[in-house]
């Protein structure tokens, strides 16, 4: 480490975000441009290069990152820029959208406000592209070998790149008219501006990867003929289905999936559409769902002008600090947190409570009930308690006219016939079966990320394309993998 007392002189500092009544009038990321460089290489300091870094066990990709961020703290961006890559195809992404469990599992967060990693990881990599560390890389020579990738999210993006480079001529297959999967069209444009997206795409196609928008496998392309037209295939098309909330009322108009409100305000932000028929301005949003896709929804309906907004959150409002016998270091710990978009919809409350919180924890939601019309008017929730029983004498309605489910996703849509058309096995979960070497039960098909893991996290979902990108080209090559394999089919994040 750069500085051996780094951690001790030098508290924890994040990247400032802007100013709330700034930030909600436009579609920019949240944080302020510029202000990270200025104070990464203290952060970076502020690593202890432990012995044993527990941060490695907790990053799927096993980030090496007491060697960037001493590198930062150097201020030998190029060298940290080519450790990080050496990990992590796309640290800009990670760098935005990760929860960062890496800083979790930071042994200064055992006492004390853990590493900034996150934020080194992000100015690393912005860096990188500023100063032209992150050249296209193409392969040498080509193996005479192909492989289609279905889906173009972090997984089969990661895939793609890692089997190009290694010399095999691979196709992207993705339904949507642009690259990204769920980072294009469920991740707003305020968390990660899609030039970020844009650009590792324009570097895969310098490389040799191919792209095929528009085109749904199993209904424009036939399952079965492209396999027998490819070496092997990579699913990674993602835990799609969503979940659905089968109380009375929900098919009142009004109540739309997360996934079917999303990507229209992602859409009006790349100018395909002038304003979401979805849109939330001047309406009373119930989004019903705690966790990040809610939040998603929530900074969305903001920026939209929504009259209100209100999140439901079934479980218990969490503790502020970890509870070091159910959660002990260096587990990633439940903690209440406050986002940006709820930053946001609270201080934009008209009778903001004492934390300015727009969410209602430990809230199950019991029937809709709409007008004359057949639209949805009111929700009436119930407080529950631990067990998500309902707590006598507290049922309560709230008026609305936009309900957003964002209750997650229970495994690959089948609505395309891919599944079933190729005939792969799924286990008792309904996500896609895969043997330890990351193989379907039909020849040549690999897969990989959520459609298998099930619904998971960014960094889960790169280390997936990673590891199943040996996997092919070990089944290719007939031989040990040039390529890395940070985790296994059954590895599982960081438990007590």
């Amino acid at each position: 480490m750069a500085d051996p007392k780094g951690f001790l002189t030098t508290p924890r500092e994040e990247w400032p975000r802007r100013p709330v009544a700034e930030r909600v009038r436009d579609w920019d990321e949240v944080h302020v441009p510029g202000a990270l460089l200025p104070i990464i290489g203290g952060q970076a300091d502020r690593c202890m290069d432990c012995g044993v870094p527990f941060c490695h066990q907790a990053c799927p990709l096993g980030n090496l990152i007491p060697e960037w961020n001493d590198l930062v703290s150097r201020e030998d961006w190029r060298a940290a820029a080519e450790r990080l890559h050496a990990t992590n195809n796309f640290p800009e992404f990670t760098g935005r959208l990760c929860p960062a469990p890496c800083e979790a599992g930071c042994v200064l967060a055992i006492n004390q406000p853990a590493v900034t990693i996150k934020n080194v990881e992000c100015a690393i990599a912005d860096r990188a592209w500023a100063e032209g560390f992150a050249p296209p890389a193409p392969p040498e020579r080509l193996s005479g070998r192909t492989v289609a990738v279905i889906g173009s999210g972090p997984t089969g993006l990661a895939a793609a790149q890692q089997l190009t480079r290694a010399g095999h001529t691979v196709a992207v297959y993705e339904r949507d008219d642009r690259i990204g999967g769920l980072m294009r069209y469920g991740i707003p444009e305020f968390k990660m501006e899609k030039r970020h997206l844009d650009r590792r795409v324009e570097q895969m196609r310098a490389e040799g990867t191919k792209f095929r928008t528009s085109t749904t496998v199993g209904r424009d392309v036939d399952a079965t003929e492209l396999r027998a037209r490819y070496d092997a295939v990579v699913i990674a098309t993602g835990a799609t289905a969503w979940r659905e909330l089968p109380v009375p009322g929900r098919e009142l108009g009004g109540i739309h999936q997360a996934m079917e409100y999303l990507p229209l305000a992602n859409r009006v932000c790349a100018g395909d559409l002038e304003s979401s028929p979805l849109s939330a301005a001047g309406r009373h949003v119930v989004i019903v769902g705690g966790g990040d896709t809610g939040a998603d929804c929530l900074g969305t309906a903001v920026r939209e002008g929504a009259a209100s907004v209100t999140q439901l959150d079934i479980y218990g409002r969490p503790a502020s600090e970890r509870d070091e016998d159910a959660e002990p270091w260096p587990t990633y710990p439940k903690l209440y947190r406050l986002s940006p978009a709820h930053e946001e919809a609270g201080a934009l409350r008209t009778a903001p409570t004492a934390d300015a919180d727009a969410r209602v924890f430990a809230a199950s939601t019991l029937r809709f009930e709409g007008d004359a019309k057949g639209r949805v008017c009111a929700l009436r929730l119930v407080e529950v308690d631990s067990g998500r029983r309902a707590v006598p004498d507290t049922e309560r309605t709230l008026p609305v006219d936009l309900v957003l489910l964002a209750l997650g996703f229970s495994g690959p849509d089948r609505s395309d016939g891919l599944v079933d058309r190729l005939g792969l096995a799924l286990d008792p979960r309904g996500t896609i079966a895969r043997d330890a070497g990351f193989a379907t039960n039909v020849p040549g098909v690999f897969a990989a990320g959520d459609a298998a893991r099930g619904q998971s996290l960014i960094v889960w979902a790169i280390a997936e394309g990673r590891a199943v990108a040996a996997a092919v080209d070990r089944y290719l090559t007939h031989s040990p993998s040039r390529l890395p394999a940070p985790i296994g089919p059954y590895d599982r994040p960081m438990t007590v």
